[in-house]
Parts: structure tokens; sequence; C-alpha cells
């Protein structure tokens, strides 16, 4: 074989060598990231059919959670489920009618927004937290309170009116089962707790909050009857338009708090916020001090006692 076919031959290999790399250096800059696009968007489409699958099966489960708490008669299950399901449709409903409207925006709109810090089962060890963060920032709030005895309970209730805040009742035992069975036993709950209050303060009290709020569904008598008893005694309930979710039971980090409660804030010129008062609720305490600032941070805008002047927030009408 001559030198010049060698060369030929050995030119041919080489530019079939180079047309392969070039081939596989198209189908890597081309093909490849085609398949890996179209295999990444099998996922999403995948993850995003999951995620509707989880949202269905959460609702379901909430439902299936509530039907347990009632048949069982688990109280704190009942309203955790409840306080749940209530805040997550106030806020599809804010979505619905402009939930980004901002407190300053609106502030444009009122001359004053008003909220109110209200706090739920007390008196507890950590009542005496709250009263101190409260002083220090000069703010008053709402204690719906709960029966107890003890002595520590008694100057908890004495100093909560001493220092101005407002007593609200929210019933004796706290006891679903006893407290919702009949208007009889609801009445005797009812004038226990103000009694005892009203014995140890001096404050008659005409400011309740039903256990599990008046949209609670473990009452086995209609809420409206309750709502009317409490009309003809001329007592006011309040239930809330602002959650900040620790009524679970399980661990809920401050910041978790403090943002339920801040953005509940949005397109509001008053609120009613939900907060609890009970040994366990360490985080609700630490949140505190954030919660005020937030608030107080924007214009015009007000914490405020609950009073004959505040316009109720009330599940049923």
């Amino acid at each position: 074989m001559s030198e010049n076919m060698k060369l030929t031959l050995e030119r041919r290999k080489r530019i079939k060598t180079l047309k392969k790399i070039i081939i596989l250096a198209l189908f890597s800059a081309i093909i490849l990231p085609s398949v890996f696009c179209f295999i990444f968007m099998a996922k999403l489409l995948e993850s995003n059919k999951q995620i509707r699958g989880l949202e269905e099966r959460l609702v379901a489960q909430e439902k299936i959670l509530l039907i347990m708490a009632e048949e069982a008669g688990k109280e704190e299950l009942l309203e955790i489920v409840e306080t749940s399901i209530f805040h997550t449709a106030r806020l599809e409903e804010s979505s619905r009618i402009g939930g980004s409207t901002t407190l300053n925006e609106v502030s444009e709109q009122v001359s004053e927004r008003k909220f109110y810090l209200t706090f739920d089962d007390g008196p507890s060890s950590n009542t005496g937290l709250i009263l101190d963060i409260l002083k220090e920032y000069d703010v008053k709030a709402t204690f719906f309170v709960v029966g107890k005895t003890d002595e520590r309970s008694f100057d908890l209730y004495r100093r909560i009116v001493d220092e101005g805040h407002t007593l609200g009742m929210h019933s004796y035992s706290h006891v679903y089962q006893e407290i919702y069975q009949s208007v009889e036993a609801f009445s005797e709950d009812l004038a226990r707790l103000q009694e005892l209050l009203y014995e140890v303060t001096g404050v008659w009290c005409r400011y309740y909050r039903f256990p599990g709020g008046s949209s609670n569904t473990v009452s086995r008598i209609e809420m409206q009857v309750l709502i009317d008893y409490l009309t003809e005694k001329d007592i006011v309930y309040f239930d809330w338009n602002i959650s900040s979710g620790d009524a679970a039971s399980g661990y809920l980090s401050t910041q978790r708090i403090v943002n339920n409660c801040l953005s509940g804030l949005s397109g509001k010129t008053e609120g009613i916020i939900l907060l609890h008062d009970t040994a366990e609720k360490s985080t609700t305490v630490l949140a505190l001090p954030q919660i005020i600032e937030g608030i107080l941070a924007h214009e015009k805008t007000v914490i405020l006692p609950i009073t004959d002047e505040t316009l109720a927030v009330q599940h049923l009408n």
C-alpha cells in the first residue's frame, strides 16, 4: 500500500472519529437537556398531583378528627381542629376579598385600627409573666378565665383587674361534656364562675367566650339557645377573627405564633386575637413582645381590652 493511500485512510478515520465526537457533542448539548427537561416536567406534574392528593387527605383527616373528637369527647382535640379549620377559612376569605391589603394601606381609610389580645384558659403559671410583659408595654388585654380556687389563682384574678385588664369568663370547668349537656348545666357552670370571680375581685363579669367557640359542634343543644340565654343575662360573647394557632397540644415555635398573629392583621380595621394562657404555652409568652411590637409598629393602631364599646366578633349571629 502506497504512502498516499495510508495517509488517505488515516484522514478518513480521523474524519469519522471527529464526526462521532461532533454528533456526541450535539446529542449532549441538545438531546440530553431535552430528556432531562422532560423527566423534570414529569416529576413536577407528579409532585403537584401528590400535593393535591395530600391536601385532599388533609381535609378528610380534619373531618375525621372532628368526628372522633365529638364522639370521644376530647375537648382539647376538638378545639385544636376547630381553631385550625376556622383559621384556614379566615385566610381563604381574606385571600378572596383582597387579603394582600396591608395594615398601613387600610390606615388611609380609617381613623384608628383596634386590636384585642385575648387569653383563654388561665390563670396559670404563665399568667404573671404575661401580665409583666403587658405592663412593660403599657398594653391592656382581656383574660377569659376558668374557675380555680387556689390562692395563687385568686391573686392572679385580682391582679388582672387591678392592672386594668378585662376579666372575662371561659366556663368554670372547661369540660365540654358537662357544660354543653343542657341549658341547666351551662347556666350552673356560668353562675358558679361568675359568682366566684365576683367574690374574689368584686367584678361582675359580663363577657364570655364559649369553650371551642360559638361554632363548636360538640354541644348537645343548639348553640343559639345558649347565646339567647347569655343575652337574657346581659352577657356578650366574643369569638375571634385572628388565631395564634397556639391551641395545638404539640410544640409551636415562637416565630410561628408571631407570624400567625401578625399575618392575621392584614386588611382588618378591628381584630380579636386568640391566645392561650396555660402552663404549657411558654412559646406564647415568648412571642408576646414581638406580637405587641408588630401591631404597634403600624400607624393609627392601638391595642385595647374588650369593653362595652368593642364590636363583638361572633362566629354565629
